[in-house]
């Protein structure tokens, strides 16, 4: 939804019935103007819409045709394309989810100080003290476990660190969902509104369980690898 966006880059089915499923896909180049293109819609997620850089779209593609040379590399080689730029992403989306879980626990710790029931601070109720303790020693293990795939990224590349990076994609989203849960309830009906940033973290943390392949997907694969160690 960027106005700026003046180039799509499509990645779509060029050989639907090949018998490498890999190699079924292609990514081109499609102008925006290109006539059968239609932007037809702004996608919210959770309800928010990302004001600050255009957003995600519905695009209609009806009968567009734009010429060969638009191809992106070879013909059959977008899975190979889309792969080497995920692994990269995987590790970026999981260092932006433990920003969001920083700011969680620095706003459930304010709250802890500041806010009383019951005749006393929040930060002196045992249940407080466990989620702030946890979300600590939580983060500080997805931390060290972000920086070993981003290491191994850098030097035994996308393929070598592929264990890694599914398992960072399924611990950090999720326990981070977590962490943001906690701080809103410590908030009580403020954390749900927009008085507090951490409903719309809650709506992007929950997101990247679902963005770049769902966790599911990835538990697969990685347990796949494992059982092949002891066949």
């Amino acid at each position: 939804m960027n106005p700026d966006c003046s180039i799509f880059i499509v990645m779509g089915k060029t050989d639907p019935d090949g018998s490498d499923i890999r190699r079924q896909q292609s990514m081109v180049l499609v102008p925006r103007d290109t006539p059968g293109v239609t932007v037809e819609r702004a996608m919210k997620v959770f309800g928010y819409e990302d004001h600050s850089h255009g957003g995600h779209a519905e695009v209609v593609f009806d009968h567009a045709r734009v010429p060969v040379t638009n191809l992106i590399g070879e013909e059959g080689g977008g899975f190979a394309i889309a792969q080497a730029r995920l692994g990269p992403g995987r590790i970026h989306h999981c260092m932006r989810l433990i920003g969001m879980a920083e700011r969680a626990i620095e706003l459930m710790c304010r709250r802890a100080v500041s806010r009383e029931a019951f005749g006393k601070a929040l930060g002196q109720q045992g249940v407080v003290h466990n989620w702030i303790a946890d979300a600590r020693v939580t983060v500080e293990q997805l931390r060290l476990l972000v920086l070993k795939t981003a290491w191994m990224m850098d030097t035994v590349g996308n393929r070598g660190a592929h264990t890694e990076i599914q398992s960072i994609k399924i611990a950090t989203p999720r326990a981070v969902v977590d962490i943001i849960d906690r701080a809103i309830q410590l908030h009580g009906a403020g954390g749900v509104s927009q008085d507090f940033p951490l409903a719309e973290l809650y709506a992007g943390a929950r997101t990247l369980m679902i963005a770049d392949g769902p966790d599911e997907v990835h538990q697969r694969s990685l347990a796949r690898r494992e059982l092949k160690k002891y066949l």
